[in-house]
C-alpha cells in the first residue's frame, strides 16, 4: 500500500487545527479548573445531564454524545458520584445498563460555571470567527463526526469511542 502524505496545503491545516485544538482544550481546563474545581471532561458530563429529559441518561448515550469510551465515562461519573453531583441508577429496562443522574448540587455547580465557561469559549473561539467562518467551522466538524459515526467502507463505524470494548481483562 502506497503512503497517501498530506500535500502542504493539508499539512497547515493539519497542524493549524492540532495547535487551535490543544490551545483550546486547555484554555478550557484551565479556566474550569480555577472557577469551578472541575476538569473541561465533567464539566461537560454535568452539562449533557443538564440538556437530557429529567437530567437522566443512559451512560452508554452519554459516551456517546460525549464522544468518549464507557471506561473514562465510569472513571469521571465515579467521581462526580462521590462529590455528590451525579447520581446512578439501575436501569429498569436494561439489566446490564445504569443511569448517570444530575443531582441538585450538580445543576448548582454547573449553573455555578457555566457563565465563566461560555465567556472562555467565546474568547477562545467564536470572537475571533467572523460569522460565515462559525458556519463553516460547524460544518466541517460536522462533516468529521459524521464520518466516523457510519463510515461503514472505512471500518471507522464500530470504531467509535463509545462502541471500543475495553482491552483490560476482568477484575
Amino acid at each position: 500500500m502506497t503512503t497517501r502524505w498530506l500535500t502542504p496545503e493539508e499539512q497547515r491545516a493539519w497542524r493549524a487545527y492540532i495547535g487551535a485544538a490543544h490551545l483550546v482544550e486547555d484554555a478550557l481546563d484551565r479556566q474550569l479548573q480555577q472557577e469551578a474545581g472541575m476538569p473541561h471532561m465533567y464539566y461537560s458530563i454535568l452539562s449533557s445531564l443538564s440538556e437530557a429529559p429529567e437530567r437522566r441518561l443512559r451512560m452508554t448515550d452519554l459516551a456517546e454524545r460525549l464522544k468518549i469510551t464507557r471506561s473514562r465515562l465510569t472513571y469521571a461519573v465515579t467521581r462526580l458520584e462521590k462529590d455528590g453531583l451525579v447520581g446512578r441508577e439501575n436501569c429498569r429496562w436494561d439489566k446490564r445498563g445504569s443511569i448517570a443522574a444530575l443531582t441538585d448540587e450538580g445543576m448548582t455547580v454547573l449553573e455555578h460555571a457555566a457563565p465563566g465557561h461560555v465567556e472562555m469559549v467565546r474568547e477562545v473561539l467564536f470572537d475571533r470567527l467572523s460569522p460565515e467562518q462559525v458556519g463553516q467551522l460547524e460544518e466541517i466538524f460536522a462533516a468529521v463526526t459524521e464520518g466516523f459515526q457510519g463510515d461503514e467502507a472505512h471500518g471507522t463505524a464500530d470504531d467509535v469511542p463509545w462502541r471500543r470494548r475495553s482491552t483490560k481483562p476482568c477484575s
